[in-house]
């Protein structure tokens, strides 16, 4: 059984937008792996669209970070560098400081049942799932864009949200997103109670817990002698 999605702006309508939604849970989960290859036609096919239809969603994930379209080539699914991650977390941490700053305060009872029902499925998925974990982690904080009802600020997390969750996939380690939804929780805790400075101290901890979960400050290409050399001893020893 497929599992149950949260949407970030509402439910898709449009046939382009249940084909974008589709496809960028599909890169985010990992399912298209980085620099796929992505045909319209194929995508049309396997959604019973059109060409123009399968054009528009790869529009919309180039925008997001998540697709490349390079010129006489096609479309391809992203494959940022840790140097790019480095990059995007920066950009991010800024965004979502501002964010939690305007929201401090202003989260009423109805939405305060929700984002906490949102860190629940987290913390529930965290142990079995950490592809599906990291989707809604970013679910999470686009929800909290979006409660802002600043359209320029969602957009922009959107984007830098899409692009760190793809990092995640590529390069987090494993079984690591039960810590996010903790944090998560003390965000919201901190939001609904109005500790506008500690709110947004958690935020920035969080963000920068989750670079570091990517091991975008430690991880080194091996030396390829160090790779094949158990490969060799297995040679040595047949």
């Amino acid at each position: 059984m497929a599992p149950e999605r949260a949407k970030s702006s509402g439910t898709p309508r449009t046939r382009t937008e249940k084909v974008h939604h589709a496809l960028r849970n599909a890169i985010i989960e990992q399912r298209l792996a980085p620099g796929s290859r992505l045909p319209e036609d194929a995508i049309g096919d396997s959604f019973g669209t059109s060409r123009t239809i399968a054009r528009e969603a790869l529009g919309r994930l180039a925008v997001e970070g998540l697709v490349d379209l390079i010129p006489n080539r096609g479309a391809f699914v992203a494959n940022p560098s840790l140097e790019d991650g480095r990059g995007i977390f920066t950009v991010r941490r800024a965004l979502e400081r501002a964010m939690v700053l305007e929201l401090a305060g202003k989260i009423d009872a109805a939405t305060a049942t929700r984002l906490r029902e949102m860190v629940g499925r987290e913390a529930a998925l965290a142990a079995r799932n950490d592809a599906e974990a990291i989707r809604l982690a970013g679910e999470f904080h686009l929800t909290l864009a979006q409660l802002t009802g600043n359209a320029l600020l969602l957009r922009y997390v959107t984007e830098t949200v899409s692009r760190c969750s793809l990092v995640l996939a590529m390069y987090g380690r494993p079984h690591s997103a039960d810590c996010g939804a903790r944090e998560h929780s003390a965000i919201v805790e901190a939001l609904i109670s109005g500790r506008l400075d500690e709110a947004a101290a958690l935020m920035d901890q969080d963000l920068a817990e989750v670079a570091s979960r990517a091991l975008l400050n430690s991880r080194v290409e091996k030396d390829i002698r160090e790779v094949l050399s158990a490969y060799a001893r297995e040679i040595d020893t047949a």
